[in-house]
């Protein structure tokens, strides 16, 4: 097997098909000339654009036009994102609406983390969390007594905080699904 474990979930391994593995209803991956194609030490990935989608592949093997190729899910933690990201490809592959992604943020979820990113910057850039605090949520919700106390001095804060630790490797977890245990 050429597994290579940096690869993230939403990423399709692929290898070349062929009849001794049972491979021969697999499919020709489109024009891969068509999509970004880019050599990395641990093999090759590509970008296929079909329709409004980007599908990603990686191979660790250069890739051949014209060639049948299927997919190598191993049985790992990120099992259920492969399996969903590989459908999705096959479905565009058919002329089919991929379907919705396997893991996509609320926009609840990207709003607060908009939000920590410009908190944490602002504080970066100089500002206290007073002046943070103005910037996001506006200068009349700010009391000008009771500020030490105030909810929103701390929710700045935890802003902030969110901030850093999406800098030092927080932002990691975005790009995995949460895994889920049935």
């Amino acid at each position: 097997m050429f597994w290579a474990p940096e690869i993230l979930a939403a990423v399709v391994p692929v290898k070349v098909a062929s009849a001794a593995d049972g491979s021969l209803a697999s499919q020709p991956l489109l024009d891969l000339a068509a999509g970004q194609i880019r050599r990395a030490a641990d093999g090759w990935h590509a970008v296929l654009r079909i329709g409004a989608v980007d599908h990603r592949v990686w191979s660790k093997d250069p890739p051949v036009l014209g060639t049948s190729y299927a997919a190598e899910l191993p049985f790992d933690g990120d099992l259920e994102a492969r399996i969903s990201a590989a459908r999705r490809l096959w479905r565009a592959m058919n002329g089919r609406s991929p379907g919705p992604a396997f893991h996509q943020l609320s926009k609840q979820r990207r709003e607060r983390l908009s939000t920590a990113i410009r908190a944490l910057d602002a504080h970066g850039a100089g500002g206290s969390y007073r002046t943070v605090a103005e910037a996001l949520f506006g200068k009349k919700r700010i009391p000008d007594r009771a500020w030490k106390t105030h909810d929103l001095r701390n929710r700045t804060i935890r802003l902030v905080q969110s901030g850093i630790s999406l800098v030092r490797g927080g932002y990691r977890k975005l790009l995995r699904p949460e895994r889920r245990d049935d």
